[in-house]
């Protein structure tokens, strides 16, 4: 696994109120959550970097007021068009 570290001032996380622990593992997750929205990850690809669980993730999702269906239109056109012809 690859390690990449970031620098935070100390200002940052004082208004913050968080440790670098935590700091470090909110990021984490925000990036993951954005990496899942623009559909450059999966869930569980998702998940697996946030070191959680998939359903936590998925769950965890709505908090970031981000959906748990990640389709682009025509996706969703295509989807809508098979079940029009059933």
């Amino acid at each position: 696994m690859s390690t990449i570290a970031i620098e935070c001032p100390d200002d940052i996380l004082r208004a913050l109120n968080e440790t670098p622990e935590e700091f470090a593992r909110e990021a984490r997750m925000l990036l993951a959550v954005k990496l899942y929205e623009t559909g450059r990850l999966t869930s569980g690809q998702a998940a697996r970097f946030a070191e959680m669980d998939r359903v936590l993730f998925l769950d965890a999702l709505k908090s970031y007021q981000v959906s748990v269906i990640n389709l682009t239109q025509e996706e969703l056109e295509k989807d809508f068009q098979r079940a029009g012809d059933l």
